[in-house]
């Protein structure tokens, strides 16, 4: 079996995060692990507290786990502060890099910002070049690049700029335009349109780590990179399909779906 870790922050409420994470490893076939980056107080309706971690516990969590376990692909998400960046690019750089997944997770669905302003140049600097694909969502996209991304052009020159930060393949997901849910991924040389009809549901806490844990796990299991998102995709796609409601707000993704139908269970 092959091994992913999630490098990212704890959501209480089980919808995103490490804990959607995990979910997406197993339902892709892979053993998942953890180095937890940050804990946050939050539920369907919004995150209301975070914690960070001390950045010597985060560096102890990855050397844990890499001194005794072979690690076959990683995804990072909720990194907020500037030290807590530096530290997981200083001790990664220490071990064979398997293939790296980076969802720059900035903004919560409910508008509380997860990513530190101070911390927008560490990530870039010394992140950002590390990884295999990036998978920002157009508002963490205009972020990075400074500019506002509306249209699928727009996209294909956000990914070209993205590119230029050092990663070597760059998913700029759409489904924040007005009238499409086209993904662009680019692989330095071309540009690869990946569409998706758009679902009309609340149900999405979680879609953004569900899909780039998704890839991750693809690509541990020996995927290239433009295979491995194509089935990520597909397997979000089934997933919000079949969200449910949890709690009072926006409920999360679905991610035992097929697993509990071939069981037979009620999902």
């Amino acid at each position: 079996m092959k091994h992913c870790l999630t490098i990212a922050g704890s959501d209480s409420c089980g919808g995103a995060g490490i804990q959607a994470d995990l979910k997406a490893f197993s339902a892709n076939g892979t053993y998942g692990m953890s180095v937890i980056t940050a804990i946050t107080a939050q539920n369907t309706q919004g995150v209301f507290d975070v914690q960070d971690i001390n950045p010597s516990v985060i560096q102890h969590q990855i050397e844990a786990i890499f001194d005794d376990i072979r690690v076959d692909a990683i995804k990072i998400g909720m990194v907020s502060r500037p030290e807590t960046i530096e530290i997981i690019a200083t001790t990664l750089k220490k071990y064979p890099l398997p293939p790296l997944v980076i969802d720059p997770v900035m903004i919560s669905k409910s508008g509380y910002d997860l990513l530190q302003p101070e911390a927008k140049k560490a990530l870039v600097e010394m992140l950002l070049p590390m990884a295999t694909l990036i998978t920002p969502n157009l508002p963490e996209a205009e972020v990075i690049v400074g500019y506002k991304i509306d249209t699928i052009e727009r996209m294909q020159k956000a990914a070209l700029d993205l590119h230029k930060l050092g990663c070597k393949y760059v998913l700029v997901k759409g489904g924040h335009l007005e009238n499409d849910a086209t993904d662009v991924l680019y692989d330095g040389a071309q540009f690869h349109l990946l569409h998706s009809k758009r679902l009309e549901t609340i149900n999405t806490h979680g879609t953004g780590c569900t899909l780039s844990s998704a890839i991750a796990a693809n690509l541990a299991k020996g995927l290239h990179v433009k295979s491995a998102v194509e089935a990520a995709k597909a397997y979000i796609t089934e997933a919000i399909t079949h969200g449910f409601k949890l709690g009072h707000g926006v409920g999360p993704v679905h991610h035992f779906y097929a697993l509990y139908t071939k069981a037979g269970m009620e999902s």
